[in-house]
């Protein structure tokens, strides 16, 4: 049983000390990377105050980029990090919207759990990639929103679905955000995966994305029967913090939706690599992203779980992320994973 009271992960950001209303903290030999940053992620601010402030924060997240990937170069790091459409944020500001794993406090709305039980006698690959079997849709974004565990959820039946029938549904993330509060999710202000397949379960089904578009904030619930393109009977847990466990299921089940802890300013501005952060904590009151395992690896003798995020494609690794494998569990990936039963 999972049991877990989490509130969104608030980062203290490196730069606390900084004024951001301060003109003088701006220097000038980046006006023109800042004027391109902005007109690549259609930037504009209401207010010159408030593009100070951003531009302030920008910076200091660029000196964090230009610190952490001279490490990389001299061999510090498996991973670099690059400025993104997140770059103008402060990592406490970009932790507060974006990471939205939450714990519905009545566990006992979330009723159709199973256990998954590895397979006997079965010799796993050494790499798994789900993405090239036809079992992933494209990379999402869930905007200014913190419905990540409605993606991650999506992403699992969208796998399970294509297992079963042979044909990949894209699923309304917005039917999950709308609809599935009274199993204990929060819509834009958080959720569990668990819950929303308790969600589709209960209700029978879930809507297409092209039926029941998504748009980034909370709304009232209009799911369609029409328009229904996948279901669940319910939903089984993985054993939590067994690495060897979630290998397991990602090779022989398909996409796992998995919560990690996301909170780190590293992870914010990820880039490409094998994401390896010492400081990652991994217990379940830690975590607050929910994301989808699509696979697994090795690079350079270094373990990944090949992992889709719902930043859109202009982050990380085309909207994936490499993360860290059979080290300890590093940032919670193998402590709640789960997947639809279909």
């Amino acid at each position: 049983m999972k049991v877990l009271v989490l509130a969104l992960l608030v980062c203290v950001a490196a730069a606390a000390a900084t004024r951001f209303d301060d003109i003088d903290a701006i220097s000038e030999e980046f006006d023109q990377d800042w004027d391109d940053w902005k007109t690549a992620h259609g930037k504009s601010y209401p207010t010159k105050k408030e593009e100070i402030k951003r531009r302030v924060i920008w910076e200091n997240n660029l000196a964090t980029i230009q610190h952490h990937n001279l490490q990389a170069s001299l061999g510090k790091h498996s991973f670099t990090i690059g400025m993104n459409k997140f770059g103008d944020m402060l990592n406490s500001e970009f932790v507060e919207m974006m990471n939205g794993f939450v714990q519905p406090e009545e566990d006992e709305k979330i009723k159709s759990r199973q256990t998954f039980m590895p397979p006997l006698n079965v010799e796993l690959p050494a790499s798994v990639d789900w993405r090239t079997q036809g079992y992933v849709t494209p990379v999402k974004d869930q905007g200014q929103c913190g419905s990540c565990w409605a993606f991650s959820a999506t992403g699992s039946l969208e796998g399970q679905t294509f297992r079963k029938t042979g044909k990949l549904p894209s699923l309304s993330e917005q039917n999950l955000v709308d609809c599935s509060q009274k199993q204990g999710n929060e819509g834009c202000n958080g959720g569990l995966m668990d819950a929303a397949f308790q969600y589709v379960a209960t209700n029978g089904g879930i809507d297409s994305e092209a039926s029941y578009p998504y748009v980034a904030k909370d709304q009232t619930c209009a799911y369609k029967v029409a328009d229904n393109s996948a279901t669940d009977s319910g939903f089984a847990d993985i054993q939590s913090g067994n690495e060897t466990a979630l290998q397991a299921a990602v090779a022989t089940v398909g996409p796992i939706s998995i919560a990690i802890d996301a909170s780190s300013i590293l992870f914010q501005l990820y880039s490409s690599g094998v994401y390896v952060d010492p400081f990652c904590k991994n217990g379940p009151s830690d975590l607050d992203h929910g994301v989808l395992a699509v696979g697994y690896g090795t690079d350079s003798g270094k373990d990944f779980w090949i992992v889709k995020n719902s930043w859109a494609a202009s982050w990380g690794e085309k909207g994936y992320i490499r993360m860290a494998r059979n080290r300890n569990n590093q940032c919670g990936v193998a402590t709640l994973p789960s997947y639809p039963l279909v």
